[in-house]
This record gives C-alpha cells, sequence and structure tokens, in this order.
C-alpha cells in the first residue's frame, strides 16, 4: 500500500515562472522517502495561462 502527497506550486501572474524551485521541493522529499510521481498542470482555455501545478509524490507504507 502507497500513501500519497500533493504540493501545489503557485505560478507568477506577471511571468509565469514558479515561485518555489521544484529541485528543492524534489530533493526535500526525497529525503524523507517520497518519490516523484507526477506533475499535474491543469487545462487552461482560450488566452488564459495556468496559475499553479502539483507535484504528486508517492512513498511505501510500512
Amino acid at each position: 500500500m502507497y500513501e500519497y502527497t500533493f504540493v501545489k506550486i503557485e505560478l507568477s501572474k506577471w511571468n509565469g515562472k514558479p515561485k518555489e524551485e521544484h529541485h528543492d521541493i524534489i530533493h526535500k522529499h526525497a529525503k524523507e522517502g517520497w518519490r516523484l510521481v507526477q506533475i499535474f498542470a491543469p487545462a487552461v482555455m482560450g488566452y488564459s495561462a495556468a496559475t499553479f501545478y502539483e507535484m504528486i509524490f508517492e512513498r511505501k507504507i510500512t
């Protein structure tokens, strides 16, 4: 069995860049036993741009 955690990364509305460094988030979670499963980006419509993405981590329950 696995457990999951979700980390929401906000994007700047001015330049579209993440407000946090994704490398740091991955390293932090890896040290705690989490494995990156997926980066989810929401769908956008028209001329809109995404305002966030989500990183999904899993680890085995012991």
